[in-house]
């Protein structure tokens, strides 16, 4: 279940009469739960409750009901109880019916209202749901119950007007609905003359069944689109009972005022959405929720990707935000300088290319408004109307009704602030008639020339694109002037890896990247975007800011993308270390990202933020910021064909190519023997990564070539042998294959250790806080799809087994979807380890021996089991503990505060060994010269 459908179950829950009994299974009935655990919750099976009355659901909610006037008691009673401790309980919960106590037990945070009010609350329960909710929500629950109640309207009236829900009327639909969301807002902020006006007229002048909705509303929409003084003379006449609504228009209410047919059910739907009080609307959460309204794919989740407030001060502050508050702060009261800073931030455009229903667009115009009215009030011009035009918040929207919100949202964040630092009375006077100009633009941000809709100086831009067929040709001409102004583009462009683009997307990056880059195609979408804000970068003055999954700023994406931003002469200016981007979808753990700020002009240092081991935000100043998003450098780090550093090699499993049928389970290597003991010697344990991590080994046969004749006289060897063969035979247009088909016993790579095998999985999950290397016995052979190092000294797997070397990984490597992918080439080859003593070596094997121990002391659980981060056993998590604090002291003589100064120390190592790898032909060479004379 989604936010919104639980507000609507609880507030259906609310209305009905109440059951003491039966209360707590429909209150977690409302919350999502499943009808199986509440049956096992009223047999007794799972309720492992102590108190009389109670309900318990482990790792969730301690709910009982009491007797009349003993809620604050029972609660008192949950919290003490031994059962929620045990239970692990999130949340208690008390009710006699008439008052509702609850209390979210981790953060201490209560609620106390009357029964019938909770549904109110239900932002500060949705986490019993599986839903990390935000304080928005919490403080205020409009924005979840105005989209429930238009999301009901919205489906409803495509059922009965399936011909608005075809592509060339949906449009249509979407504008429809964009004018009720206005007509909501203004009814109840004094936009119209009367509270309520718009829901009252169309309950008033409408019949009960719905029939003459749509002609009712038709009316009022035209009303809106006609002036006061050309009223009179309107043909047909205005009926008396629509005259009253004020004129409007802003292209809002221009053009069609068809409407489509309303059901009963539909116009119970508007009545009830209009019932809401619409003063409170948050723009920029309904924004999100509400484009979702109208998007098929999206409707199930309801807007539940909300971006949080916080987040995207992530993006704003240090982009130009900051910078803003400080020159406030610097100016004090000094008139001269805030006159200053009001005539800046007159200046400044902000622009989103890629702006969705508007969130960063709003978000940057409320803060900018708060900054200007503390000049205003310093300057003691309170009343003062804004200087910022809207029209300075630009943005681009595939698609055209979130486009359209987003100008409607900018509209009710402009009429709130001038409410908040004006006052009621002046907001009204200069709100109508909307603004017509249209600065939001539909259309595909990486065809679009951005500079025609943020050009440097000038007016009377028109829109261009790079592809007319797919641009939409009746945008209105953009009017800007913007002498000496300030451009900081922003948001959080669509990620989508290589392999989930379309053909249409591949396309779009071809067009940017097509004679830059010949590797163009394995980059994420969203690198369009940086390499887009580069370019723009050159003509003005403007610095950008995406937000992105942080796999453009490892592995491979570094060295294709990287290089041509700094190309355009742009450099880091700030960046955000990885991070989960969190939102309300239920159980959802966040995509991780990261936030890079570009820049041609830069003053100062670069700042570098990341969180902290305690989730607080650190910032440190850098000379430097190099696109892994380390102090340091500037570098990219290639592939190398040895270790940089001292240790063993590591090198790729064994590839059976095109040998499968020498590979099989343990079951079917247990029929060979019972056929074959014989064979016993050439029957040997196989381990991939995921056969390692599951300590599930396979079998497979391992025979040398001097032993291959006899082993092929037993039948069900030589049958595999033969299998073997013809796999090889089959791939007709493989040399290689066909040249291993001679020797069908062989795997095409025979490397076995004498003593051990380090082994190490390609791929492995990124949840883990260690990578899973491991040891196997020398009979283990290890397959392609792990990496092994034979015979490495034992001090090898406590460098891979540290918290430095999966940094180190996570960061050059790159991710396989969200996985760690491990390269001998690029991670551990490059890694950079200090020259080792003796000493060091010891005391590095005593840590590996002591993680060996550790995991074996909890035989017979698996690699998979140890590592779960939320079951990792406390002497192995204690071992690796203290194989951090020795190998980071061998780095810089104590523990490193965090993963940004690990990544630091790393970068700063590997240059040095670069720059003297490469002296190193240069003083050869100048020996030669010297011996030669």
């Amino acid at each position: 279940m989604n936010a919104v459908e639980i507000e609507q179950a609880i507030s259906d829950l609310a209305l009905q009469p109440f059951d003491a009994t039966e209360f707590p299974y429909a209150f977690l009935a409302a919350f999502g739960n499943k009808e199986t655990t509440l049956k096992r919750l009223r047999t007794g099976n799972n309720n492992a409750t102590d108190l009389p009355g109670g309900v318990l659901l482990r790792n969730n909610l301690h709910i009982a009901v009491c007797d009349a006037g003993n809620v604050g008691k029972t609660l008192a009673a949950l919290r003490a109880s031994q059962a929620t401790t045990k239970a692990k309980a999130k949340y208690i919960l008390a009710t006699d019916g008439q008052a509702l106590e609850a209390e979210e037990l981790t953060s201490g945070e209560t609620i106390a209202c009357n029964y019938a009010d909770f549904p109110n609350h239900f932002g500060f329960l949705l986490p019993l749901a599986g839903i990390s909710t935000i304080k928005e929500i919490k403080d205020n629950p409009i924005d979840v119950r105005a989209t429930g109640r238009l999301n009901k309207l919205y489906v409803e009236l495509l059922r009965e007007n399936p011909a608005w829900a075809k592509d060339e009327r949906r449009s249509d639909m979407n504008h429809f609905m964009a004018r009720l969301v206005f007509c909501f807002f203004a009814e109840d902020t004094g936009i119209f003359s009367d509270t309520g006006m718009f829901t009252q007229t169309v309950d008033r002048m409408s019949d009960r069944n719905g029939s003459n909705t749509h002609e009712v509303l038709s009316e009022i929409f035209r009303a809106m689109n006609i002036s006061r003084s050309e009223r009179a003379s309107a043909d047909p006449r205005l009926p008396t009972w629509a005259t009253a609504f004020p004129y409007v228009n802003g292209g809002l209410f221009s053009g069609s005022t068809e409407v489509p047919r309303f059901t009963q059910m539909a116009r119970t739907y508007l009545l009830h959405a209009g019932a809401l009080n619409w003063r409170e609307i948050n723009p920029d959460i309904f924004g999100s929720m509400i484009q979702a309204v109208a998007d098929d794919e999206e409707r199930g989740s309801l807007g539940m990707h909300y971006t949080s407030v916080p987040n995207i001060l992530k993006v704003l502050n240090p982009l130009f935000l900051d910078d803003l508050r400080a020159a406030l702060a610097e100016a004090g009261d000094n008139e001269r300088k805030l006159l200053n800073l009001r005539k800046r931030m007159a200046r400044i455009r902000v622009f989103d290319p890629a702006c969705g229903s508007g969130n960063f667009l709003v978000i940057a115009y409320k803060q900018m408004r708060e900054i200007e009215a503390e000049i205003n009030r310093r300057r003691g011009e309170v009343h003062r109307g804004s200087e910022i035009p809207l029209t300075n918040f630009r943005g681009i929207e595939l698609r055209d009704f979130p486009a359209e919100i987003a100008r409607l949202a900018l509209i009710i964040a402009e009429f709130q602030c001038d409410v908040l630092y004006r006052g009621q009375q002046d907001a009204l006077a200069e709100f109508l008639p909307l603004d017509a100009q249209n600065w939001i633009v539909c259309g595909n941000a990486l065809r679009l020339d951005w500079l025609s809709i943020c050009p440097p100086t000038g007016i009377g831009v028109k829109l261009l694109a790079d592809d007319l067929f797919e641009t939409p040709l009746d945008q209105a001409q953009i009017d800007f002037e913007n002498e000496g102004g300030e451009t900081y583009i922003c948001g959080n462009p669509p990620y989508l890896g290589s392999k989930w683009q379309s053909a249409e997307q591949k396309a779009e990056l071809q067009a940017i990247f097509e004679g830059r880059e010949k590797k163009w195609k394995t980059l994420d979408y969203v690198a369009g975007w940086f390499m887009k804000a580069a370019d723009f970068g050159k003509a003005t003055q403007a610095a950008a800011a995406f937000v992105a999954t942080n796999s453009i700023c490892q592995g491979q994406q570094v060295p294709l993308l990287w290089p041509l931003i700094f190309q355009a002469k742009a450099q880091i200016a700030f960046a955000h270390t990885s991070f989960k981007w969190t939102n309300l979808a239920s159980h959802n753990a966040g995509v991780t990202v990261v936030i890079v700020g570009i820049s041609r002009r830069l003053t100062g240092p670069r700042k570098l933020y990341s969180i902290s081991a305690d989730e607080g935000l650190t910032v440190k100043n850098a000379e430097n910021i190099n696109p892994y998003l380390a102090a340091g450098p500037t570098i990219w780090i290639e592939p190398q064909s040895r270790p940089v550093s001292d240790v063993a090699i590591m090198q790729f499993g064994n590839h059976p190519y095109y040998g499968a049928p020498l590979i099989f389970s343990v079951e079917e290597a247990r029929h060979i023997l019972t056929s074959h003991p014989e064979a016993q010697p050439f029957l040997r344990p196989l381990y991939g990564g995921h056969e390692f991590i599951n300590a599930a080994p396979r079998a497979c046969l391992w025979v040398e070539d001097r032993y291959a004749s006899m082993l092929a006289e037993l039948p069900a060897v030589g049958a595999r042998f033969a299998a073997s063969a013809a796999a090889r035979k089959a791939a007709s247009n493989d040399k290689a294959a066909q040249k291993l088909a001679e020797t069908p016993w062989r795997f095409r790579d025979q490397i076995t250790a004498s003593s051990h095998t380090l082994v190490m999985p390609r791929v492995s999950s990124e949840n883990r806080d260690y990578l899973p290397v491991g040891l196997l016995e020398s009979r283990a052979i290890v397959q392609d799809q792990a990496l092994a190092l034979y015979d490495a000294p034992l001090w090898n797997l406590a460098l891979i087994a540290s918290r430095l070397h999966l940094v180190w990984i996570a960061t050059v490597c790159g991710k396989l979807e969200t996985r760690y992918r491990y390269s001998n080439t690029l991670g551990w080859n490059t890694f950079p380890v200090p020259a080792l003593t003796e000493r060091n070596k010891a005391d590095l094997t005593q840590c590996a021996e002591n993680i060996l121990l550790a995991r074996e002391a909890h035989f017979p659980a698996t690699i998979a089991d140890l590592y779960d981060p939320e079951k990792m056993p406390d002497n192995l998590r204690h071992a690796h503990e203290r194989n951090d604090e020795v190998l980071e002291r061998i780095y810089i003589g104590r523990r490193f505060k965090n993963d940004t100064e690990r990544l630091e120390k790393l970068f700063e190592l590997y240059t040095k060994m670069m720059a003297a790898e490469k002296s190193k032909p240069a003083a050869k060479a100048a020996k030669g010269r010297k011996n030669a004379s």
